[in-house]
């Protein structure tokens, strides 16, 4: 063999090793293994909901919008105390018990999938079920996440959750796009529900002494007050902070602005739409697996994702054709990828052990809970205006959030 060729391969080995190190941790590899079957699982249900609400209200924006604020809405009320929980707890323990109750709920969805005309209001009560085991289960996954490896692999292991998550949404919408069109919407939610076997039991196979378990806080009076003090005490943390806040609440309605760009601006099938989704979820993949093998995160980098960002949704907002859309659409999913793992890196990095779960979860509320404010209102305004409105909407904010982090990078 050339030499050329065994030094390539060589910095190929090595590069492969740096990205997925993590994996060699027997209780990281279980937890990653059943949290990529669940979370695909997972899409399939955010998939077949979103259509399935939108043939029930023949295409209704705001009613998308609706459904998602209802996923999203239980966070602005839970949000920091289920971190305060997660703090005092163990973690497994109360992640198992999470992911039983979300599978339930995925059942309660079948059940309607295969109903014949199923009341709309009952996608609400459930999407709201569901929010409330969201509250508990992101700050207590995420915590746990640095609980299975030791300090040297934390952002080796962040970066990795946030492929996962994105390499499920490549294989989620397009399973579910196949399941729509051949069996119905009723066998997505039994699919569902039928993943959360693999994280449940992934999480009940763990070696309890190989952990590396943080300090519990102890119970006391002002603990939420507690870590939003601590929030606003740390510049990385909080400069972060609010431009997720300002990015989230307008730029991240993908569930809203997507379905609604294909059926209504490109006259698209389900199909279609996963389709798109998968493209925006290969761009991401890329994303997430250049961040793994990064070892520092800033606010600068982040600032500059979400420049990027923005740039990417007015590409997709300017396509005039379906297809013309992709290249946008890759774009759009490297760079919010890149752009939520480099904040959810310092967050993990900057937060001690026994205030993790509450940074987390004040992270979780200011994300997702800023979605039941913008997904309405963006839903609305591509009802009135068209699908394109949506990701001006968006780009726009994300421009705003990179110049706030360019103007308040900690010295």
């Amino acid at each position: 063999m050339p030499q050329s060729r065994k030094i390539n391969f060589q910095k190929l080995r090595t590069g492969t090793h740096e990205t997925f190190r993590s994996l060699e941790i027997r209780n990281f590899r279980l937890f990653f293994i059943g949290q990529l079957i669940s979370q695909t699982g997972n899409w399939l249900t955010l998939i077949a909901q979103a259509l399935l609400v939108l043939h029930l209200t023949n295409n209704n924006g705001v009613a998308v919008g609706v459904l998602t604020g209802c996923q999203f809405f239980p966070l602005l009320f839970l949000g920091a105390w289920t971190g305060v929980v997660a703090d005092r707890s163990d973690k497994r323990k109360l992640l198992m018990i999470v992911q039983s109750c979300a599978m339930g709920q995925s059942f309660i969805l079948a059940i309607l999938g295969f109903s014949h005309n199923p009341p709309l209001f009952a996608f609400y009560a459930v999407a709201l079920l569901g929010g409330v085991a969201t509250a508990f289960d992101n700050p207590t996954r995420r915590s746990f996440i640095v609980e299975m490896i030791p300090d040297t692999h934390v952002q080796n292991a962040v970066s990795l959750n946030s492929a996962l998550m994105t390499g499920s949404r490549i294989f989620g919408p397009a399973i579910a796009g196949l399941l729509i069109t051949t069996v119905g919407y009723g066998w997505c939610f039994t699919v569902d529900g039928l993943s959360y076997v693999a994280v449940i039991y992934g999480l009940s196979r763990m070696r309890i002494a190989d952990l590396y378990p943080s300090v519990r806080a102890t119970r006391s009076k002002g603990q939420v007050r507690e870590g939003l003090k601590y929030v606003f005490a740390i510049p990385e943390i909080r400069t972060s902070l609010v431009m997720l806040a300002i990015v989230g609440t307008f730029a991240f309605n993908f569930d809203v602005v997507i379905p609604l760009l294909v059926k209504k601006t490109f006259s698209g099938s389900d199909g279609a739409f996963t389709l798109l989704y998968a493209v925006v979820s290969f761009g991401s993949l890329g994303g997430a697996l250049m961040t793994a093998r990064r070892t520092t995160n800033s606010v600068r980098q982040i600032s500059r994702s979400a420049l990027i960002f923005g740039i990417s949704l007015l590409a997709i907002a300017a396509a005039p054709s379906f297809l013309l859309s992709f290249p946008g659409a890759i774009l759009l999913g490297f760079a919010s990828i890149s752009f939520m793992t480099s904040i959810f890196v310092i967050v993990q990095l900057n937060a001690s052990s026994e205030m993790r779960g509450r940074v987390l979860a004040i992270q979780a509320l200011v994300f997702l809970g800023a979605t039941p404010i913008g997904g309405p209102i963006v839903g609305a305004l591509c009802q009135i205006f068209g699908a394109r409105t949506g990701f001006i909407v968006g780009a726009l904010s994300c421009f705003a959030a990179a110049a706030y982090g360019h103007r308040n990078q900690p010295k």
